[in-house]
């Protein structure tokens, strides 16, 4: 910009001329500079107004507009976008078929150390050495006097607990949010839960992660933010699951049992009601892990999914099932129950000889050896394989749990006609509580395969047809009468119609051959008879009891009681109607209701000298 001087020349020297002052020049240039400069300052602080008021206009503007639509919007919950809260706040919770809470999370509080800013470290490790009684008082004197800048105290606390630690009044004692996993249950379906720990973790959060159970198996679903908090529902049900459990415990106390297995399974979806192993634990207080000595003796063995055991006489009903169906046999059929039979060098005995005609239903009332290995002698050791196969006894149950693919049932490698005959009668073949539920639950189905879940509501394909209707039926039939005149006598619970089958088979040695006073006691059952809904497995490991002439061992003194009284307690909470007036067709009945002392198994295999 080019400035007019404020005494130009040729004015000045023409004012001088006419004899005016020139400094007037100078006054008036001087005044036309200031007008200049008051105009553009004046320009501009109008131009800052301007941009202030438009500013202030936009902000109330898009303020208004926002209150507006949150005026006119639907309420909702506010959801924090923080890296911690997505930690915290994404594992589901699990319930049971009701929806009542199995697991589910509480907000607490973990507590760490930073021991340099610490006042009064000793006077701080004594404090929390009173709070905690589990911590060493000397070990924390030690970290905090040293030279550790940080140290976790405890990763869970109580509301009451953290009160304590802040009446200490230590600044080098710190608080941090921690969410932590919540069993409200205790003991009761802990097998089935498993437990969590804490993953990745900070000072302000950490990730909840299944460690066993379904916890683990749907770790991944239930940490998935997609699901939006859905919870998982399972198929058991928490009444039933907790009546189970208490008369369970009741059985394995009186039968003096090492441990005990129970399991309850609706007929027609294979949805698990109620499944116990025991003894058992509390998932918010999880055991460590076991490391030496035998597996089973741990409280976190699932006896139920894991427990490999050769489960005895309830197997017989299995080739008699088959043979029934080829119509290879029917329920009258005479059978040579001569006793001892020989297989090679080994005979195979009966606690009684029941000579050259026992019908094919008094095979299983009676439970006899000989019986069921000539039926399988029948079948051939081919289709005798190919049925237990389809039945699901040479894999792991497809049970929705991690332990589940460590029930691998043994299987034998080789089946000689001596494996063929101890496999007929439950022996040489070992599997779980789990795997005789879905094999009798199969049986229970027409004979179509079912197949064990803990999920409820689920749609799942119709299992592949294994047995005809009308076989299963009669082999049905035949479980009944084991009830009413055979060895599970006790097992009668007017009104239910229990069907089942008694198995008392010896417990191997880990270094070869077997105890002679330590069996594994299983009844397998099923009820109501004329229309199967349920199919329930109670398992001993080792009971014995005492009664009139001496001690026993055997399923039908043991299991049998048992699980009478759990169908006494279950079958109101499953809304059964105790019936009265039905009864199922006894086929093939042509003995008198009679038990025989220890007919039970009468299991004996020994070399021909």
């Amino acid at each position: 910009m080019i400035r007019t001087p404020l005494r130009p020349l040729a004015r000045i020297l023409r004012a001088r001329e006419r004899g005016e002052n020139p400094d007037e020049i100078e006054a008036e240039n001087r005044q036309r500079r200031h007008d200049v400069i008051q105009d553009r300052a004046r320009r501009r602080a109008e131009g800052r107004l301007v941009l202030m008021a438009s500013c202030f206009v936009l902000a109330f503007g898009t303020v208004g507009v926002r209150m507006g639509a949150l005026a006119s919007s639907q309420p909702s919950e506010p959801r924090a976008q923080v890296l911690s809260a997505q930690i915290i706040s994404q594992r589901s919770d699990i319930t049971d078929r009701h929806g009542r809470v199995l697991a589910t999370n509480l907000l607490t509080h973990s507590i760490y150390a930073h021991p340099h800013q610490m006042v009064d470290p000793i006077r701080a490790a004594k404090g929390l050495a009173k709070i905690f009684p589990d911590m060493d008082e000397a070990r924390l004197i030690k970290d905090f006097t040293g030279s550790r800048k940080f140290m976790w105290i405890k990763r869970k606390i109580s509301p009451e607990q953290m009160q304590a630690v802040h009446d200490i009044g230590e600044p080098g004692l710190l608080f941090g949010p921690r969410e932590m996993r919540v069993y409200p249950n205790g003991h009761i379906a802990s097998h089935i839960l498993g437990g969590s720990g804490f993953g990745n973790e900070g000072v302000n959060s950490a990730e909840v992660l299944g460690v066993a159970g379904v916890e683990k198996a749907f770790d991944g679903w239930l940490r998935d933010p997609a699901n939006e908090g859905a919870p998982l529902a399972l198929s058991i049900d928490l009444t039933v699951q907790s009546a189970m459990e208490e008369v369970l415990q009741s059985g394995m106390k009186v039968m003096s049992a090492k441990g005990a297995a129970g399991v309850l399974m609706e007929v027609s979806t294979g949805e698990i009601v109620a499944m116990a192993s025991l003894p058992d634990f509390d998932p918010n207080d999880r055991p460590r892990p076991q490391l030496t000595g035998d597996p089973s003796d741990s409280p976190l063995f699932n006896r139920v999914v894991q427990g490999q055991y050769e489960l005895g006489s309830t197997f017989k009903i299995f080739p008699v099932a088959q043979a029934l169906d080829l119509k290879l046999i029917n329920p009258n059929t005479g059978i040579n129950g001569t006793s001892p039979m020989k297989i090679g060098k080994y005979l195979i005995h009966d606690f009684h000889n029941y000579g050259k005609q026992l019908s094919v239903t008094d095979i299983i009332v009676k439970s006899s050896n000989v019986g069921t290995v000539r039926i399988a002698q029948l079948l051939g050791v081919e289709r005798q394989k190919d049925f237990l196969q389809k039945l699901g006894l040479f894999q792991p149950t497809p049970v929705e749990m991690v332990e589940a693919p460590t029930g691998q049932p043994l299987v034998p490698s080789r089946w000689p006609a001596v494996t063929a005959a101890t496999v007929s009668f439950g022996h040489g073949l070992a599997a779980s509580p789990l795997h005789l539920a879905a094999a009798y639950a199969t049986l229970a189905n027409d004979g179509r395969r079912v197949q064990p879940t803990l999920i409820h509501g689920r749609a799942r394909p119709a299992g592949e047809q294994v047995l005809s209707p009308r076989a299963a039926e009669m082999a049905i039939s035949m479980l009944r009468q084991v009830v009413t005149r055979g060895t599970a006598k006790q097992a009668e619970v007017e009104g239910y119609e229990i069907a089942g089958k008694t198995g008392t088979a010896d417990k191997p040695r880990p270094s070869g051959g077997y105890y002679k006073d330590k069996v594994v006691a299983t009844f397998a059952s099923m009820f109501p008879a004329s229309d199967p809904k349920y199919v329930l497995i109670v398992t001993l490991d080792e009971p014995s009891i005492s009664n009139g002439r001496g001690e026993s061992r055997t399923a039908g003194m043991t299991a049998v009681p048992v699980a009478a009284e759990m169908v006494r307690r279950l079958g109101p909470l499953l809304g059964i109607e105790p019936k009265t007036d039905v009864k199922l067709p006894m086929i093939g009945a042509r003995f008198q209701p009679r038990v025989e002392p220890g007919s039970d198994d009468g299991i004996k295999l020994v070399a021909n000298q």
